[in-house]
């Protein structure tokens, strides 16, 4: 592309799990607070029809660290002393390359910071090729701190279905601390600090490019924002008992005097990531570095909190909605490409990878599966657009074109939980937040889905079928079929 500086840009990439489409200023929300991402969403390419390729947090991990998908997820591996048995759910392939392998042996400096506690299992692998790397702890999901020194009294100022997750969360979180020593502070002002440290003022001329990989799990739960957050959206008289998390599935019904109550703290952590963002973005300027880095911030999946015709909280691989589905994805070229536009292709996850190693001019040891998404900083001709998207999570499946919306279970017809199938779809043309399923009605429209779904998983999707038997190492046995 004639217009992209022939220098090695600096590279920033910011992920925020958890974080709605639904609750940013720059995509359409009126009354949350998140000056910071909007003000970078003037500076960037906004990307309106962004989806994960798979889900959840650990296997869309893979897909950021690789650039190759982790869709269908037909070599499912179970981790050994793990807290999570998903299909997909796997440490990084040891054979595989990554992208900060290729960027550090191109001579970039690498680093890497998150508090997401997934990453912290043993055997996970998602340090490799960061010279400078940080685990930050203290996620109500870490195990940290004893559950045993929490204090009981606290206890009934919550809910989140098991005591220990409560526990969890009061002695690793600390909610009565300052902001300053919550994990998302902490991680953002680690990657603060190694902008410091490796590009000190007057002597960026003199250092290496870098490449700094940033993994907030805030506003994941546990949702409970600092007061001073949630004081933004909600009242003292509503806020307790804290729904530290609600229940997956369609169980609004169960929520109904607490919704209030957890999107309040909801919104309060959202805002909390912008605060912290904003000072991350802030250092770039005070050391003049925008000029000479792209960066990108987005999620890997949002959540619900009931409104969709099912009443379904959380994301339950069984339903997904556009509240799962649909993800921030912002985009900064250096050069200030593209600034303010919105671009409506279909674009994955899996796309930012693969446009890192196209503005850094690398190639990875193994080739990458995403699309740069540079040409659509400019008129976007040589961007081959997509014609639909797929994605796997769990034993369910989502499909997307411009007219319809589809999810359904890997076999088509295997509910799970206990609960009826799962078959959905709705017209994205007449029927946009999808609210009337028209599945009974549509049987070529199925029929389209499935089969690209199949075509994208190589002809076959395997259902796992989780025992109750582990094996000698304690890893639950699973069937396939």
């Amino acid at each position: 592309m004639s217009e992209i500086e022939q220098t090695q840009p600096n590279v920033i990439v910011v992920v925020a799990d958890t974080l709605r489409t639904a609750f940013l200023g720059c995509y359409g929300n009126d009354w949350i607070r998140t000056p910071s991402i909007d003000r970078f969403a003037q500076q960037s390419v906004r990307f309106t029809r962004a989806h994960p390729e798979c889900l959840p947090t650990i296997p869309t991990r893979r897909t950021l660290h690789s650039g190759r998908r982790a869709f269908p997820f037909n070599d499912y591996r179970p981790v050994p002393w793990d807290n999570v048995y998903l299909p997909g759910w796997q440490p990084m392939n040891a054979e595989e390359s990554t992208i900060a392998e290729s960027l550090q042996q191109a001579g970039y400096h690498t680093g890497f910071v998150a508090d997401v506690p997934h990453y912290f299992v043993p055997g996970m692998n998602f340090t490799r090729g960061f010279q400078q790397w940080e685990f930050v702890r203290g996620q109500a999901e870490d195990r940290w701190h004893a559950v045993a020194d929490a204090d009981p009294a606290l206890l009934d100022r919550y809910r989140a279905g098991a005591q220990d997750r409560i526990a969890a969360h009061l002695v690793n979180v600390r909610p009565q601390r300052p902001e300053e020593d919550w994990p998302t502070a902490r991680t953002f002002q680690w990657a603060i600090d190694f902008l410091r440290d490796n590009h000190p003022p007057g002597r960026n001329k003199d250092t290496s490019p870098f490449y700094l990989y940033v993994d907030s799990f805030t506003p994941h739960e546990t949702w409970e924002a600092p007061l001073h957050y949630y004081d933004l959206y909600g009242t003292r008289a509503q806020r307790e008992p804290i729904c530290l998390t609600a229940a997956y599935g369609p169980f609004a019904d169960q929520y109904d005097d607490r919704i209030p109550s957890i999107r309040a703290n909801y919104a309060g952590l959202v805002t909390m990531v912008d605060t912290w963002f904003g000072r991350l973005l802030n250092t770039v300027d005070q050391l003049g570095l925008r000029d000479n880095t792209l960066v990108f911030f987005f999620s890997d999946h949002g959540t619900n909190f009931g409104e969709n015709p099912d009443g379904i909280m959380g994301k339950p691989a069984d339903y997904m909605y556009p509240g799962t589905m649909n993800i921030p994805l912002l985009m900064r070229h250096p050069a200030g490409l593209g600034a303010g536009q919105s671009r409506d292709e279909f674009v994955y996850t899996l796309d930012v990878p693969a446009t890192i190693l196209a503005a850094t001019r690398q190639q990875s040891a193994d080739p990458v599966e995403g699309r740069s998404l540079l040409p659509l900083l400019e008129d976007g001709r040589d961007f081959a657009r997509r014609d639909y998207l797929t994605c796997r999570y769990g034993n369910a499946v989502w499909y997307r074109d411009d007219r319809n919306w589809f999810f359904d279970a890997v076999d088509w017809q295997s509910p799970s939980n206990g609960r009826q199938p799962i078959t959905r779809l709705f017209d994205l043309e007449t029927d946009p937040d999808c609210r009337v399923n028209i599945e009974a009605h549509s049987p070529e429209r199925v029929a389209l889905a499935r089969d690209r779904i199949l075509s994208d998983a190589g002809g076959h999707l395997n259902y796992y079928e989780r025992h109750d038997s582990t094996d000698a190492l304690g890893r639950p046995l699973f069937s396939s079929r």
